[in-house]
């Protein structure tokens, strides 16, 4: 993966992905600022109306704003380029952000439901709510309807899972509203309980989208690969590259809205390292191209590794030249050029003759001596002597 400058020559801070970046603040800092007002008016309006659930759902969205200004610092942050301590970039803080921020709402659902709990133990203590405390749960849960809205169409649009949890943390947020509309109502109706009741299923969303959130970004951290659709259709679009004859080990693994592929692609043992190269590359960039993927790293196979014999055992290249010198009793011959293949535990070494040596009279009777030391040789499979003049 190529490395891309963090900064501009004057030392501003350029995001790797400048759409994302900037539509991420601006629907962030619309979420903040309607967090803002709701906060204010649903705690005060609470408090003014003795409206537990309403004073919760304004704690809600105290919760949005610490939330929104942490996915400020997520969106900055995680956007930055690969460096030198970070090579695949910095994706992961979103998902670091989008723990924090679900582990944070889970303690605050379950401390509102808590709190629910104790105060319907004094069923006595009960009031009836003020009328104004209605008009301000609907406007606060048509406010929260259109800002979910807004966020789930702008993080589509620029493709941003963090965004995504956001837009769709909204919606809850929304859904509590609703919650509280039914609450408020039903106290108004002379139901004094239902205020309490929907104060502690507020808090029980609460917690549950926080969990959920939580445990998602615990998944990717520890990472979790791809779903099998994916998984299969990456697989595909490798076996379709030119030159790949057969795939094993393919791993994935999320990286915030992008993954991380690692595959094992089987090609011809005779080609050379270059076509093996321009294959490997080949299949990178159909991967990169076809699928939300951030880097792809291809390991080059001359035979599947995962049922062949495993080839490390054998001697590395000076200690097969060694060999082939004292089995052929001629160390002149090493002078020349000498091909191995590794294959199946044993070794296949092909022998090329200059021109000025290699008549087809001693080409003929070296093959021959070849031919008799590989019968009941362990290590060769086989030695073939190349020339020009027996070409």
């Amino acid at each position: 993966m190529k490395n891309h400058t963090q900064h501009s020559q004057d030392g501003k801070f350029e995001p790797a992905h400048p759409e994302r970046f900037a539509a991420a603040q601006k629907s962030t800092w619309v979420s903040i600022l309607i967090n803002l007002l709701l906060t204010f008016f649903q705690v005060a309006g609470g408090l003014f109306a003795h409206s537990q659930a309403l004073m919760s759902d304004g704690l809600h969205s105290l919760s949005d704003l610490l939330s929104d200004v942490l996915v400020l610092f997520a969106n900055r942050h995680g956007n930055r380029h690969a460096d030198a301590n970070h090579p695949y970039g910095h994706a992961r803080i979103e998902t670091a952000a989008t723990l924090i921020l679900g582990v944070f709402l889970a303690t605050l659902g379950v401390g509102l439901l808590v709190a629910a709990a104790l105060r319907l133990q004094h069923p006595g203590a009960l009031q009836t709510i003020s009328p104004i405390g209605l008009a301000i749960a609907i406007f606060a849960l048509l406010a929260k309807e259109g800002m979910f809205r807004y966020m789930l169409a702008v993080a589509l649009r620029v493709r941003s899972q963090m965004l995504v949890a956001n837009a769709w943390h909204a919606r809850s947020d929304a859904a509590s509203s609703l919650v509280v509309v039914v609450g408020i109502g039903g106290n108004l109706l002379g139901y004094t309980f239902l205020d309490l009741v929907a104060a502690a299923v507020v808090g029980v969303m609460i917690a549950h989208m926080g969990g959920k959130l939580a445990l998602e970004a615990l998944s990717e951290l520890i990472d979790t690969g791809l779903d099998a659709e994916e998984v299969e259709a990456i697989r595909q679009t490798l076996l379709n590259t030119h030159g790949v004859l057969g795939l094993h080990d393919l791993r994935t693994r999320k990286m915030a809205d992008n993954a991380l592929v690692d595959a094992h692609i089987l090609v011809d043992p005779k080609i050379s390292v270059s076509e093996g190269h321009y294959i490997a590359e080949s299949a990178r960039h159909a991967v990169l191209k076809n699928h939300h993927v951030l880097d792809v790293m291809v390991h080059i196979d001359p035979e599947d590794d995962m049922q062949a014999m495993h080839n490390l055992k054998l001697p590395a290249r000076p200690g097969l030249l060694a060999l082939l010198a004292d089995r052929l009793d001629d160390a002149s011959l090493l002078n020349n050029r000498v091909v191995f293949h590794y294959l199946e535990g044993r070794v296949e070494a092909e022998l090329y003759l200059p021109a000025d040596q290699g008549t087809a009279e001693r080409v003929k009777a070296l093959q021959e001596r070849c031919n008799e030391l590989v019968r009941a040789d362990p290590l060769f499979r086989s030695i073939h002597v190349h020339s020009n003049h027996a070409q």
